[in-house]
């Protein structure tokens, strides 16, 4: 708060001595990480900001967090985790995204990392849930867009990326930050202790729940959904259900942005729309064809989130809600419906060519791209 604040107005002020700046350091230091362990004791709340919590953990959102969440669920005693080597995973996991990319980084990892504990939290969840899912949730959360190089699959079949050959065209990235896991949950041996059956059962378990997040089979995992739901087919006591379940909330965590207060909202919305428009600047260089998302002349932060949330997120958020019939999906809702409510009734400037997203070939185009 003010401290803080006064503190670097004194910092910039002529008379301020290097030497109190140092001994001061310590102090700013400890009152940071106080006010950090001070957040996470509210980390189960829909409205919790990563972005203050991002700058009271100096950068290490995603360590700290996940960290915290692995001793609130008693997974580091329960699988006999080696905390120093939990540490460095987590910090290699971290170091494995890009923080260029103003979206697709650590920040968006450590988000979608709290999302799914608020989802691992509902009651439907929490009380069938083993603690293997648990562990299995918060890894995929954690890892699931590692490495991610801030273009999306189309760009990097367009260019003949070696991952788009390596993976045959197909869930490039996925595959991609789900062997990155691996390939670190490996060179941490945080898992070394397991029995190698068990250790290959759940990176194939990673695996599964990171590829859910692809959002070119959103369709495909949503009638699934819908179909089981309206046959009332999801049995919580049943391993695979329960898998099928994560997956479905590891994809809620994903893409939630939408569904979070609109400060919030807004904020994750200009990222995701600057690294579109910088796909789009190098697809220009490269001569290629612009992207249909990715064209800064042609589109807004609005125009894009309307049909972001009108194609993508709310077919989703509607069918979790019949899932999980529970006062957090109907707060989700709620902001969701005035973010885009929000969005619509921005000034006309922001809103160009909002008109087409009524276009039915446009949502298929939006689900491709994506």
């Amino acid at each position: 708060g003010r401290s803080v604040r006064s503190f670097q107005s004194n910092l910039h002020s002529p008379h301020y001595s290097k030497h109190h700046t140092q001994a001061t350091h310590h102090m700013l230091d400890q009152k940071y990480i106080g006010q950090a362990k001070c957040m996470l004791q509210k980390v189960g709340s829909w409205n919790f900001d990563i972005f203050l919590f991002e700058r009271l953990s100096n950068g290490n959102s995603l360590v700290d967090l996940t960290f915290h969440l692995f001793s609130e669920y008693g997974l580091i005693k329960l699988f006999r985790l080696d905390l120093l080597k939990l540490r460095r995973f987590l910090v290699i996991v971290q170091e494995a995204y890009h923080s260029e990319n103003p979206y697709h980084n650590a920040l968006h990892a450590a988000d979608v990392t709290q999302a799914m504990y608020c989802y691992l939290q509902e009651p439907q969840l929490s009380e069938s849930l083993t603690s293997c899912d648990i562990l299995l949730g918060l890894l995929a959360a954690a890892t699931h867009d590692l490495d991610h190089p801030g273009v999306n699959q189309t760009f990097l079949i367009n260019t003949n990326h070696y991952l788009a050959s390596l993976y045959q065209n197909t869930s490039v990235l996925e595959n991609h930050h789900w062997k990155s896991a691996v390939s670190l949950l490996r060179e941490s041996g945080l898992l070394s202790h397991f029995p190698s059956e068990d250790r290959q059962c759940l990176e194939t378990r990673l695996g599964s729940l990171i590829l859910a997040t692809d959002i070119s089979r959103q369709n495909e995992y949503l009638s699934e959904f819908r179909t089981r739901l309206d046959r009332a087919e999801l049995h919580m006591n049943n391993s695979q259900d329960r898998h099928f379940i994560l997956q479905m909330a590891l994809k809620c965590a994903d893409i939630c942005n939408p569904c979070r207060p609109w400060h919030l909202c807004k904020l994750w919305s200009h990222k995701v729309t600057e690294e579109f428009f910088n796909q789009g600047d190098i697809e220009r260089r490269l001569n290629l064809d612009v992207s249909i998302l990715c064209d800064r002349n042609s589109n807004s932060v609005a125009k894009i989130q309307i049909g972001f949330i009108s194609f993508v997120v709310e077919p989703l958020f509607v069918e979790w809600a019949r899932f999980s019939d529970t006062p957090l999906s109907h707060v989700m809702l709620g902001h969701m419906t005035s973010n885009k409510f929000n969005w619509t009734h921005l000034p006309q400037k922001d809103l160009r060519g909002t008109t087409q997203n009524n276009d039915s070939q446009w949502a298929l185009k939006y689900i491709l791209f994506l």
